[in-house]
């Protein structure tokens, strides 16, 4: 067996590591016996690197963790945030002004070059009760506030319903800039901006998530699937307790689904331990 890797392997495993050190991952295992390679790192500063720096650990944990076992949402592009782990990490002292400073006036995807305005999010900021929608539609592009249009309109009165006012939970979307033409976001457009929605997520620390449309249901739990499979159930997030149920824009479009979504919505006032009412009988 060689004691040195090609160069094309050798600088894989460059990249490679230098990804996971991008992540805050800073340990790495290998067979017992088996030979180091000696690589070779293209210098970031004008100082080289010391051989030390680019040995890795001799030493191997009993049970060492096994890659699949690390969860880690869409990773947005080392230029979305400060860095990739605190894309995926809960961040010490984070706020809601801090990530809306963080955010600035983003220009970090093609729908800066669209827009109007950019919309945070609003609502109470100790709120036990979030919903997260897909992006900003044109009313929303106009004043800067998430779900004022006909769809926000719905919404209100849906929270309505439950026994709550708007300024009691938070509302916000993936996205934070209107998509042209009300399209769905594409996914670069979410990888870039879904790290601010995680953030603001982990600052409110919820005890419930309502998705509004398929859009938010899969970039919270990175899936393609359609939200009619799991449409109503209690999933999980990051340890809060999340459900999905329609778009108040789809029930606009087919009121028939209003009661489908009524019985997701009392499920979560039983979470929160709101009365739930029964219908009055005819």
């Amino acid at each position: 067996m060689p004691d040195r890797l090609e160069s094309s392997l050798q600088e894989k495993i460059a990249n490679r590591l230098r990804f996971y050190e991008d992540l805050g991952l800073g340990q790495f295992y290998r067979v017992r016996g088996a030979a180091i390679p000696n690589l070779s790192f293209s210098p970031v500063e004008t100082t080289p690197a010391s051989s030390e720096e680019l040995t890795l650990p001799k030493a191997a944990p009993k049970t060492p963790a096994s890659a699949s076992a690390i969860k880690l949402p869409g990773l947005p592009t080392a230029a979305a945030v400060p860095s990739l782990f605190e894309a995926t990490s809960k961040i010490a002292g984070d706020t809601l002004p801090i990530v809306r400073a963080d955010l600035g006036e983003c220009t970090r995807c093609k729908l800066h070059t669209t827009r109007n305005k950019i919309v945070f999010g609003d609502g109470s900021a100790t709120a036990q009760l979030v919903f997260v929608g897909e992006g900003p539609g044109a009313d929303e592009d106009a004043q800067g506030l998430p779900f004022v249009g006909r769809a926000g309109k719905l919404l209100t009165q849906m929270i309505e319903a439950m026994g709550l006012q708007r300024r009691d939970v938070y509302i916000c979307n993936v996205v934070k800039c209107r998509p042209p033409g009300n399209r769905q976001p594409e996914k670069d457009e979410v990888e870039t901006c879904s790290p601010f929605l995680y953030r603001q997520l982990d600052v409110l620390r919820p005890k419930v998530i309502v998705c509004l449309g398929a859009t938010a249901a899969q970039t919270l739990l990175q899936t393609n699937r359609g939200i009619s499979h799991f449409r109503g159930e209690w999933l999980d997030y990051r340890g809060y307790k999340m459900i999905a149920t329609y778009h108040p824009a789809y029930l606009l479009r087919n009121p028939a689904a209003k009661g489908d979504v009524w019985k997701d919505l009392q499920k979560v006032m039983a979470e929160l331990g709101l009365e739930v009412k029964k219908p009055k009988a005819k």
